[in-house]
């Protein structure tokens, strides 16, 4: 049950929303005849500059307005474009994450809290701080290390945003929540699970132990791997409020012409970065899932080096696997390979027909191959067939949800670099290592590898296993002689919540009420 305050930010989100005439980008196709006429009254609340301006933009500009959280939770959304529309997705892509700097005094405060030492002891010098987002800022430093004088780069994370974020994902929940009760066909998209996802993300990303983990996990990774790195976490100043982390001096991957003057093979970057983005995928099933230009840099060697890992994305083996499939029956023109997949995998409900899914497959790829190599894009043929699973009722899959969102990203960051970019040559020496690797003998080996290992675990936990059985059994048999009990203390439990629930629907109903009225007298 969501508290008063819920329902009085959700109030506060929609006549921020109406003002900037957020409501009218929302397709009113799917809405019930209620929420369109909802939608047509918010049109009469927008101010004169929202209705005369551009209409893109509207929604990011309300999300900016509310405050740094929902900028956040604004960033996740775009990137699911499978729960929001690639319309809205599109508009929420265009967020800015630069907030105003708070104090220096605020980040030195939460360094020595969070490390437990004088900024000045960890520190040779600690400066103003260079950009600031939504969940922390970047100061540039100097630390002493094996005699030398070396520059790092501190984050921080920004004063009472974990608070905010707790208050401002209750109204995300009461949104989802009612979502999936007055909208039934978006039930499919699952807006409760995509509310969790969003919460444990940003949880993580606030905790800049795990980002500095991510680096660390990246960083090994790649540790062979020529023309991409990720900076160095110097551990001893990294605690759950502030990273500190190796300087990177380089241009970043937007400033095309500086790039060109510094030198730099635009066309070996794309290809470097298209390559190493598929490596981290397919080979180590962990990849950074933002990255976008302003997360990219180019050192003085050449290398792409890729920094902000609050946002991490992993693909199991069988999700890789099925992936790489996938892609090789779209080349190999297989489409009831394709169909076959999706049904292996589960992402298709058993009851659909096969053939009539693999028809529907084909007409994604067949006008692909009639198409020169350097238009086809790969991150719009797995839009396509995002697009087209819906129609089979295909539940939302965040991990390859995140892995499409980021495949557009960075197939966009390298036809900024080259606009004439081979993505299909480019990605053959990746994909096509991984599939000779994984789907031929290699892979019945190691699948033979993971089965033995997962039957001696079972037969480890057998004991175990039937003592618990014998336990249970012996529960149902006492329950079924002498019925299903509560002791006082769960019934007292119960009384309580359900009391407390119903008085907060009331206060919730009065809030809503008062706020309505407050809308009417300003307006009037």
């Amino acid at each position: 049950m969501s508290t008063p305050g819920a329902y009085f930010r959700l109030i506060r989100i929609g006549w921020v929303l109406a003002r900037e005439n957020a409501f009218a980008a929302v397709p009113s196709e799917h809405l019930p005849p209620l929420a369109r006429f909802v939608q047509k009254l918010a049109g009469l609340l927008a101010s004169r500059e929202a209705r005369l301006g551009a209409r893109s933009g509207r929604l990011a500009r309300a999300v900016e307005r509310l405050g740094p959280s929902y900028v956040k939770i604004g960033q996740f959304l775009a990137t699911r474009p499978d729960v929001v529309g690639a319309e809205l997705a599109a508009d929420l892509s265009l967020l800015q994450d630069r907030m105003a700097t708070f104090p220096e005094s605020a980040s030195r405060a939460a360094i020595e809290a969070s490390l437990g030492r004088p900024v000045g002891e960890l520190f040779l010098e600690f400066s103003e701080p260079i950009a600031a987002a939504s969940i922390a800022q970047v100061h540039p430093a100097v630390v002493m290390r094996d005699g030398t004088r070396e520059r790092v780069a501190v984050k921080v994370i920004r004063p009472g945003v974990r608070q905010r974020f707790v208050a401002d994902i209750e109204a995300m929940y009461l949104v989802s929540r009612m979502q999936e009760r007055f909208l039934p066909y978006t039930r499919r998209l699952r807006p409760v699970e995509v509310t969790k996802t969003l919460e444990q993300t940003t949880k993580v990303e606030m905790d800049l132990r795990l980002e500095a983990a991510a680096l660390s996990e990246l960083g090994e990774n790649t540790r062979e791997d020529s023309g991409f790195r990720v900076p160095r976490v110097d551990w001893e100043r990294t605690g759950r409020d502030v990273v500190t982390m190796e300087w990177i001096d380089g241009i970043k991957m937007s400033d095309i012409e500086g790039l060109k003057r510094a030198g730099h093979d635009l066309n070996r970057l794309a290809e470097t970065l298209i390559q190493s983005f598929l490596r981290h995928t397919l080979r180590d099933g962990f990849f950074h899932a933002d990255m976008h230009q302003g997360n990219l840099f180019v050192d003085e060697a050449g290398h792409i080096v890729a920094v902000d890992m609050g946002i991490v994305g992993r693909l199991g083996r069988k999700e890789r696997r099925f992936l790489a499939e996938i892609l090789y029956g779209f080349i190999m023109r297989d489409y009831q390979r394709v169909a076959d997949v999706h049904f292996e995998a589960g992402y298709v409900p058993s009851h659909h027909d096969a053939a009539s899914f693999a028809q529907a497959i084909r007409a994604i790829g067949e006008p692909i191959h009639g198409q020169p190599a350097e238009t086809i894009s790969m991150a719009k043929l797995l839009t396509l067939l995002f697009e087209v699973t819906e129609l089979f009722d295909m539940q939302t899959r965040p991990e390859l949800v995140m892995l499409q969102k980021t495949m557009v990203v960075v197939e966009g960051v390298a036809r900024t670099l080259n606009p004439r970019f081979n993505m299909w040559k480019a990605s053959e020496p990746v994909v096509g290592k991984w599939i000779r690797d994984n789907l031929g003998p290699k892979r019945i080996v190691a699948d033979l590898r993971d089965g033995i290992h997962a039957a001696l675990r079972v037969a480890e936990a057998l004991p175990e296993i039937a003592a618990r059985t014998e336990r249970f059994s012996g529960e149902i048999m006492a329950m079924s002689e002498n019925g299903l009990r509560f002791d006082p203390e769960t019934a007292e439990a119960i009384g309580r919540s359900e009391a407390r629930h119903t008085r907060s629907g009331r206060i919730a109903l009065w809030v809503i009420a008062a706020a309505l009225v407050y809308i009417a007298w300003q307006l009037a």
